[in-house]
């Protein structure tokens, strides 16, 4: 969604891209165009998490999954997105991801160490496009689960997923038109 969100500006783009791995607000080493991408996903995040749709989404993760229900809930709007992308774009996600690729690769020197590895990893992994599969999900989650200090299994949330995947949807899509009225 935040790259969708960046609106064709590739600036904007990696900005957003990179905005996860950046503390603080010093961003003195990048470009005023891509200062506004960091800000961007911030305001994006904000939004988000403020939104009654998000936090109603969340509730359907808590049983096991309350401390990442936020995580849950953002990588599931997420397949939403994908899965249906060509209601809310022109162009197919494959080429829309094919074309993001594209510029994170030819920006790369603007993207510090630890962006770079998630980089590597949603190129290795084409994530974009595999994000409208529920496998690609289930996958992503696992890698995820590997990745926290605390052990827990995130892909077993895709049988809640699928338990409320009607709520869901219909929260994503008054979601995501709120969020379109607000940054398209």
């Amino acid at each position: 969604a935040h790259a969708f969100l960046s609106n064709n500006d590739k600036d904007l783009l990696i900005g957003n891209f990179i905005a996860d791995h950046l503390r603080g607000n010093d961003f003195k080493a990048y470009p005023e165009k891509i200062i506004e991408g960091i800000l961007l996903h911030r305001r994006i995040d904000t939004f988000t998490d403020a939104h009654p749709e998000f936090k109603k989404s969340k509730r359907l993760f808590y049983d096991g999954f309350e401390k990442y229900s936020g995580v849950l809930v953002d990588i599931y709007f997420d397949h939403l997105l994908a899965k249906n992308f060509e209601r809310h774009s022109t162009i197919p996600l494959t080429e829309f991801s094919k074309n993001v690729y594209a510029i994170y690769t030819d920006h790369s020197h603007l993207i510090p160490q630890s962006s770079a590895r998630f980089l590597e990893y949603v190129l290795q992994n084409n994530i974009y496009t595999s994000y409208a599969d529920i496998k690609g999900i289930e996958q992503v989650l696992n890698h995820l689960s590997h990745r926290i200090k605390h052990k827990s299994q995130l892909d077993d949330s895709v049988k809640l997923f699928h338990k409320n995947k009607e709520e869901l949807e219909n929260n994503f899509n008054h979601f995501f038109s709120d969020i379109l009225k607000e940054f398209t």
